[in-house]
């Protein structure tokens, strides 16, 4: 089952560190079939309050998106944004295919 990891950026400080981050977090998600689904903050927010941004990493399960998450490669790299960037990071698994949301009462 498809899994996410889900980024809800609080606040950024802009940094060199966060362009570093920037260019070699690609090479990371590549071993663990990561793919961003949503990075930025072209979004609109209709409840709650959110900060500047949001991304959203797709992988093939849950699985690979501990694998990465725990990943050597990946590890070198979060202090370039745990310095820079305030945020919550979640990883969750997407629902299958005709999910509706009833489909929750069952579990």
């Amino acid at each position: 089952m498809t899994a996410y990891a889900i980024m809800h950026v609080r606040s950024v400080r802009p940094s060199p560190q966060i362009t570093e981050y920037l260019q070699q977090i690609d090479a990371t998600l590549d071993p663990f079939q990561g793919r961003f689904r949503a990075h930025g903050d072209d979004f609109t927010v209709v409840e709650g309050a959110w900060g500047p941004a949001v991304i959203v990493l797709e992988f093939p399960d849950r699985e690979h998106a501990h694998g990465w998450y725990n990943s050597p490669a990946y590890q070198r790299i979060t202090k370039l944004r745990t310095d820079n960037i305030d945020g919550d990071v979640i990883l969750v698994n997407g629902v299958p295919e005709g999910y509706r949301g009833v489909d929750s009462l069952n579990h």
